[in-house]
């Protein structure tokens, strides 16, 4: 049942973050649907559109346990599980808990890791609890991963394999701001001033603005998890929903199309958005709204298509045009 309380809850987290981010409201909506869920969210654009600080400026909104890792060609799967250390004095072993044990983990720059080092976090993201040694641990709760991409055309990015990105609930693609949002996000920055210490002094950023105590607590967030899983979904709703996954398989210009798994995405992330938008149930505007999101990044065109110049997003539409 969606209250006042967690309604005043979502407006209160959306005005913290756009004390601190120009825009980008849909991507806010996205962020919550994920930690609604439980699910995962992947944030892909190009350099500079404030991903990190979305990221961050959620994490600081609510009392989360927070933890980044900045991914590198050289990183290791042990940088992010944790490993198994030898206690010399002991003389046995023990577990260093690597910054997956966290609520909110924020992974940077995904694509810039080797395939061996993202398929760590397969385990993590699947099943809440990793693997060190012969130990198998749980991970806290909530968890969710919050990674973001860069463009698979930049420089020194590897391509995520299939198996992984199925495990993102969502895949958010930002865009350039609008003329009126760049120059507030100028005025803003020409509005920072310094941040002084111990007699020296440096410039503030945005990440400077991030002070502020949180706005909601992990009860809250408890509670709104619990009213998500009241919103009713129609048997209508997801017989449109497993129509709409079913013909991304049958396309023919469609390689490899959404897997059950995509279908599950669907219904969930349309119970978090319409516990956002202040309803008790699904509306097909839920449905169109995400599909974008949940299905395009577990769609891969066939060669022909590609050599054509089709692209992922003009095929779903036409896929959406159908079951519409």
């Amino acid at each position: 049942m969606v209250t006042s309380s967690s309604v005043g809850f979502v407006d209160a987290v959306r005005e913290r973050v756009a004390q601190v981010v120009v825009g980008q409201e849909t991507v806010v909506e996205r962020l919550l649907i994920a930690l609604f869920t439980g699910g995962h969210l992947l944030l892909q654009g190009m350099p500079g559109l404030a991903k990190t600080l979305l990221v961050n400026c959620l994490a600081r909104a609510i009392d989360l346990k927070f933890s980044r890792v900045q991914f590198t060609i050289d990183l290791l799967p042990s940088d992010i599980v944790g490993s198994e250390i030898l206690d010399q004095k002991k003389g046995t072993f023990r577990i260093h808990q690597g910054p997956v044990f966290t609520n909110l983990l924020l992974a940077d720059e995904i694509n810039r890791a080797a395939p061996k080092v993202q398929s760590a976090l397969l385990e993590a993201m699947q099943e809440r609890r990793v693997t060190i040694g012969n130990n198998t641990l749980p991970l806290p709760a909530p968890f969710l991963v919050i990674a973001t991409q860069n463009p698979i055309e930049q420089s020194g990015t590897f391509e995520l394999p299939e198996a992984q990105l199925d495990r993102f609930l969502l895949c958010h693609r930002l865009y350039y701001p609008s003329a009126a949002e760049e120059e507030e996000v100028l005025r803003r920055n020409l509005a920072l001033g310094l941040r002084r210490d111990a007699g020296g002094a440096m410039p503030e950023t945005s990440f400077d603005l991030l002070r502020e105590a949180p706005v909601a607590t992990v009860a809250e967030v408890v509670e709104a998890m619990t009213a998500v899983q009241q919103v009713y979904v129609s048997e209508v709703f997801t017989k449109h929903a497993v129509e709409l996954v079913r013909r991304t398989r049958r396309n023919p210009s469609v390689e490899l199309g959404g897997s059950p798994r995509a279908g599950i995405a669907l219904v969930l992330a349309a119970r978090a958005r319409a516990f956002i938008h202040g309803r008790d149930h699904a509306i097909p505007d839920d449905l169109y709204a995400l599909a974008e999101d949940v299905l395009l990044h577990r769609m891969r065109l066939t060669y022909e298509a590609l050599a054509a110049g089709v692209n992922g997003a003009t095929v779903l539409r036409g896929i959406l045009a159908e079951v519409g």
